[in-house]
Order: structure tokens, then C-alpha cells, then sequence
């Protein structure tokens, strides 16, 4: 029965979700576990294959010829399993065959909708990718609050709901500023960050916090105080 470990991000972009989700697929495997990683893109394109490499990278060509995001290399290279085309997909990929369906009569004259249709949709994609291993981590692209991104994160909040607490958790990666000038950590972007998670009906596990300097144990317990995360689930990068 797999277990779900869903990857989030706050406050900006590019802090390594990617490279966080690698890592932690590498120590899960070695403690004899069976993982692989998949990568949710909320942007409207069907595939990367036709996007420009300096808006997003070079695309990642699996075994199955599926063209896909450039993270899907990394996982590769972290891990001993093998990406595939149902390890990554976006919001228009998933538009695509729910559009394809509605033009076949497949919803029976129902009125087409984001919930429950689109929701259900991800949500079959995320548990096919899944199935047959032990771990299937989810990263979700883009930032918490982001538009595009609302429709993946409610079908998460959804399917954690599913799979139960037994079955699922949620980490979140989170930027701590350090203020030179001041000589200080600002948890404040992070605090509103996961207030935006919790207002959709997401409560982080875990915090990953992305900061220059290492959180002291005072910083740690302000941010475990605020966003209703256990102290020592408090991480700092």
C-alpha cells in the first residue's frame, strides 16, 4: 500500500523543492524502501516539450519518450528508480483529456467543473504514478497562493483526507530571510505562508526553512508556536 509524501512551496520560488524531494526519495531508499517522485507543473502547457529552455530549463526525455520537466533528471540521478510519463504532468495536460472526455459524452451531459472534475482527475494521476511502490513523493510546482496552483493543492487536501493520516503527509519548504542590516531572521513571510496552506484546509507536518543562517532553538519554537507544526518538525536548510 504506498504511502503519499507531498512537497509544497512558500514565500518565492526556486528554493529546491526538487532537490529537497531527491534527497529525502535517497534516504528513504536507504532504508530499504521502494520511492519514486512526481512532479506536478501547474502551468498550462500540455508538456515542456515546446517551451523555451530559458523560461524553464531543458526538458527531461524518460525511457517511454514522454517529454517532461527538468527535475525528473534529478530524481533520476538521486534515485535507482526510473522516471516514466506518468511521473509529470501539468494543469494543461490534465485540461486536455478532461476536455476530451466532455467532447466523447464520457460525464453524461453533467456540467463540467473544477471540483469535482479536475480535482478527480489529478488526483487519478497522482495515485497511478504511485501505485506499486512504497513511497511516491509529490512535489507540486510553483508557489502557495499562486492561481494556478489552487486547483493541484485542493486535490491534495482531498486526497490526504482519503488516504488518512496513516497514509500521508505534507511538507512544506519555506524561505527565512536574514536581514543583514539588522543582524536578524524574519519568520514572518514563512508564518503567512503556511496561514495561506491552512486557509485552503492544508496543515504542513513538516517545515523545511531555507535561511542563510541556522535557526535557533528560540526561531524554531516562534515558528512551531504560529503555524501549528511540532518544534522538532521544524527543519532548517
Amino acid at each position: 500500500m504506498t504511502r503519499y509524501i507531498f512537497v509544497t512551496g512558500g514565500v518565492v520560488s526556486s528554493l529546491g523543492k526538487g532537490i529537497a524531494a531527491a534527497s529525502l526519495g535517497t534516504i528513504l531508499e536507504a532504508r530499504g524502501l521502494n520511492v519514486t517522485i512526481l512532479k506536478l507543473d501547474p502551468y498550462l502547457n500540455v508538456d515542456p516539450g515546446t517551451m523555451s529552455p530559458f523560461q524553464h530549463g531543458e526538458v527531461f526525455v524518460t525511457e517511454d519518450g514522454a517529454e517532461t520537466d527538468l527535475d525528473l533528471g534529478h530524481y533520476e540521478r538521486f534515485l535507482s528508480s526510473k522516471m516514466c510519463k506518468l511521473n509529470n504532468f501539468t494543469s494543461g495536460k490534465v485540461y486536455e483529456t478532461i476536455l476530451r472526455h466532455e467532447r466523447k459524452g464520457d460525464f453524461l451531459g453533467a456540467t463540467v467543473q473544477v471540483i469535482p472534475h479536475v480535482t478527480d482527475e489529478i488526483k487519478r494521476r497522482i495515485l497511478a504514478g504511485g501505485e506499486g511502490f512504497d513511497i511516491a513523493i509529490v512535489e507540486i510546482g510553483g508557489t502557495v497562493g499562486d492561481i494556478e496552483s489552487q486547483p493541484f493543492l485542493e486535490a491534495i487536501r482531498q486526497l490526504k483526507l482519503d488516504l488518512g493520516f496513516s497514509r500521508s503527509i505534507l511538507i512544506h519548504l519555506t524561505l527565512v530571510p536574514y536581514i543583514a542590516a539588522a543582524g536578524e531572521t524574519k519568520t514572518k513571510p514563512t508564518q503567512h505562508s503556511v496561514k495561506e496552506l491552512r486557509s485552503i484546509g492544508l496543515q504542513p507536518d513538516v517545515l523545511l526553512c531555507r535561511s542563510f543562517v541556522e535557526l535557533d532553538e528560540g526561531q524554531r519554537k516562534k515558528i512551531a508556536l504560529f503555524t501549528n507544526v511540532a518544534e522538532e518538525a521544524v527543519v532548517t536548510l
